[in-house]
Formats: C-alpha cells, structure tokens, sequence
C-alpha cells in the first residue's frame, strides 16, 4: 500500500478531502432521518465510505471509516455526543464496523484502482498502437517525433518529455508540452538503432511527484523501443534514397556517354564527309551537288546545335538553374520564328497551323518555349514519314492557352507515354534518325516551370499528339490578330 505522505499533491487532496467531506454528508443525512437508528447510519456511513474509496482511493476509504466510525459513536450511540458506550452489544458492533468499513472502503478502493490501471493500460496500447502506424504513414521524422513527445507528456502526465537523437549526420530534437520549461530530467532512456545507440528518450515529472512506477517505465520502455524504430526506418530511408541518387547518376553518366559516342558522333561524320568531299580536288562536283553537301552539312550542323543545347538544358534542369524570365507576349511571335529557323528541316512535310486570332497573351519566356517547340518539331520529323502532314495548333482552353503538335507517325503506345518524358529513354525512330532521348525531358521541365502541363494524346490516324498549357499572362489585353 502506497504511503499518504508519499502520495502525489493531487491525489492526496482527493483522498483527504474525499475522506473528511463524505463522512461529514453521511453524517447529516443520518441526523436527517425521522428515527435515529444506529442501523440506518450504519448503512450511510458504510455506503459514504464506498463512495470515498472510490473517489480518494484506498487512504480516501481509510480516513471515510474512521470518521464514520467516530460519527456513528458520537451521534447515534447512547449516550449522544460522547464517545462512551454503554451496551455490550453496541461495544462490539462498532469494532465490527470500522473493520468492515476499511475493509469494504479497501477492496472498492482496490477495484476502481485495478479499473483505473485496466484503462491506462488500454490507453497506452492504442497509443502504441496509433504510433507505430505513424511509422507506416511516411511522415517527416521530425513531426513523428514530435507526436510521440506530446503523446507520452500527456499519457504519462510528464511535465517534460524530450527525444534527441542522430539521423543521417543532422541532430533532431523535440519537446513537449510546448512552451514548458525543461528540467532536470528523471529518467533518460537510450534509443538503440542497430548496434549503437541514435539517441535519448527523457522524462521527467512535476517537482514533488513521487518517482515513475514499475509499469510507467515499462510503458516508457515500450515507446523508446517503437522511436527506435522511427530513427531506425529513417537511416535506412537516407540509405536508400543516397543509393537511388548514385544509381540514377550512374544510368544518366552511362546514358550521356552512350548518347556523347553515337548520337553526337554521327551528326560529326556528316559533316566531315561532306566537306572532305568539296575539299577534294580529284573529284568535280556541279552546283546542285555541291548545294546538296553544303545543305546536309548545315542540317547536321542544326541537329548538332540542338543536341549540345539539350544536353546543356539537362545540366541546368539538374542543377535547378532552369527558371524562366517571363514577359507577357503572343504564342504566334515565338511560333512563327521557329518555323523561319526550321523552315529546311520540315520542308519534305506538309505543314498546316491553326491558331485562333483571338488568343490572349501569355506569360512565357521566349527562349524557352522556342526550345520545347523546337524538341517537338523536331521529334514530329524524326518519326513522321516524309509527305505526311505535321499540324500545328493553338487555341484558349480552361484559362490557359493550349498548343498542340500532331503528327502521322506510328503512334505512342498508351503504357509508354510517360516513360518518353523520361531522359534518354529512346524509341525506334523508323525511318527517321534517332536522338538522345532529352527532347521531350527538356519540354516537360520548361512546361512545368512555367506552371503549365505536357502530355502525349493518340490521334484517330494512329500518330501522336504532344499538347502543352502555358498560363495566361495577367491582365492581358485579347487583341484581334491575323
């Protein structure tokens, strides 16, 4: 049985004042009753000291039958209001009843405690249970840390509870309540992950409080072991993503060497071939041929260009260098120079835009959206066969203004049409040349900088569609324009 003296403040002014007040209304309501029978007070004193116990605890019921004890002989045993006794029989009843009222007071007080401990134990289990599923959610370390810092701080009723640990080189550490002061803690518990210890679990209760009990530091060790966990799945989280990192500059280091010997190469041995041949004396070239070599030369010179700029492109988009300067100004004007500047390559298509003269002006930056539009042409001549029609259309939709690219090449299957923003994922180009697979990466980043969208569409001749959003510039001005 826990000492009166070494009882917390709180529950020791529930059991003295549950203890003296109880006996105290018992005592009225018996003096209330029409005949004073020591009997009837017997019943209330015995029922008062029930409910002391199971408000004050076990010294609530303890105080409750010696009061009532003390009632029951001042004021309902002859003679009244004295402590003497005169019949034998009501000596030995009133020994009798103090021992059943302790003993009564004691086994309620024992119930409500086993009860009381029953439910702590309950609540402890759920709110083990609900952090470790917190472990699952994939939270941020820090934010799990914090809930289970509040939860034992409540659970627990600890004035201070901190958890310090080591993850992944950076120190976490978190308290609760929020805004208490720390102090001096009574318990630190380690907080193991593997072989070394990550970091501390520390507790403490209010100044006096008596010390943690067995099944509080087992309830507490159970936590720490759960937090362990927590530190414990998120090294192995810094783990795998450092690995997923390498692993991908690996691919991008094997994908840029392959793309650097092949694709940029052959654009090179064009080039070369060419002007070896008009440099070589021994062999007589006429204008049109001579035309002809000069003209290859400059499409692999272009194809080169654009290959080294997505390259770069790719460099600047993984350094988070890519952001657009924006100005509000007509989609058309940046169309139009592209099709000027691709004006050899799309010569063997047959070309057709369609823009609505109404179309507000957007907020871009024109450098950039001439990149995309130029991967997309670009992409529109790799596959499409030569003769077949490549469109070209923008119109307003949903507040944005929406470009279209269609061509009649072989298609994109459905399963495929994210795996192609991907970079250098490569597609069989057909009858045309292949690229370095940075086309439609490039254009996606630059579309979503600018806060718009890119997708691929099927199109009921079976080719490709590649649409793209860009916002509307603010305030824009809708101009008629041919």
């Amino acid at each position: 049985m826990d000492s009166l003296i070494g009882m917390r403040p709180k529950s020791y002014f529930r059991a003295v004042s549950a203890g003296v007040l109880v006996p105290v209304v018992a005592t009225y309501l018996a003096l209330a009753l029409p005949h004073r029978s020591p009997a009837s007070a017997e019943s209330i004193y015995i029922l008062g000291v029930v409910v002391a116990a199971a408000v004050g605890g076990v010294w609530g019921g303890v105080i409750a039958a010696v009061l009532s004890f003390v009632g029951l002989n001042y004021y309902f045993t002859v003679p009244y209001h004295t402590f003497r006794v005169h019949r034998a029989d009501e000596l030995v009843a009133l020994p009798i009843f103090l021992i059943v009222a302790v003993v009564v007071g004691t086994l309620v007080a024992s119930v409500v405690k086993a009860r009381d401990r029953a439910q702590r134990s309950t609540a402890e289990a759920r709110a083990l249970a609900a952090f470790t599923g917190r472990l699952l959610s994939g939270e941020p370390l820090e934010r799990t840390l914090q809930v289970a810092a509040e939860t034992l701080a409540r659970l627990f009723d600890l004035s201070w509870c901190e958890i310090a640990a080591s993850v992944d080189g950076r120190r976490v550490e978190v308290g609760a309540p929020k805004g208490a002061t720390r102090v001096e803690p009574s318990l630190v518990l380690p907080l193991p992950v593997g072989e070394e210890a990550e970091g501390t679990l520390s507790v403490a209760h209010s100044p006096g409080a008596p010390a943690l009990s067995d099944q509080e530091r087992d309830g507490l060790r159970a936590f720490a072991a759960q937090i362990s966990l927590a530190l414990q799945r998120a090294r192995f989280d810094a783990q795998i993503h450092r690995a997923r990192v390498d692993a991908e500059a690996s691919d991008m280091r094997a994908a840029l060497f392959s793309s650097i010997t092949h694709d940029l190469r052959t654009p090179l041995a064009s080039i070369t071939a060419s002007v070896s041949s008009l440099l070589d004396h021994d062999v007589r070239y006429d204008d049109r041929e001579r035309e002809d070599l000069l003209r290859t030369s400059l499409e692999e010179a272009n194809r080169l260009n654009r290959m080294v700029a997505n390259l770069l492109d790719l460099a600047r988009m993984r350094a988070g260098a890519l952001q657009p300067v924006t100005e509000a100004m007509p989609i058309e004007d940046v169309l139009e120079s592209v099709l000027r500047r691709m004006e050899p390559l799309l010569r063997p298509f047959k070309l057709r835009t369609m823009i609505r003269p109404d179309l507000p002006l957007v907020s871009i930056d024109p450098i950039q959206i001439d990149q995309v539009l130029t991967n997309l042409l670009d992409n529109a001549t790799r596959f499409a066969p030569p003769e077949s029609e490549i469109r070209i259309s923008a119109n307003e939709w949903a507040g944005q203004v929406e470009v279209r690219v269609t061509d009649d090449g072989p298609g994109i299957p459905v399963e495929d049409r994210e795996r192609v923003f991907e970079p250098f994922y490569k597609q069989d180009a057909g009858l045309g040349r292949g690229g370095t697979g940075l086309g439609l990466a490039i254009a996606r980043a630059v579309v979503q900088g600018h806060g718009g969208r890119i997708r691929i569409e099927g199109t009921p001749s079976g080719g490709t569609s590649v649409v793209f959003d860009l916002p509307v510039a603010a305030e824009a001005p809708v101009e008629a324009r041919p």
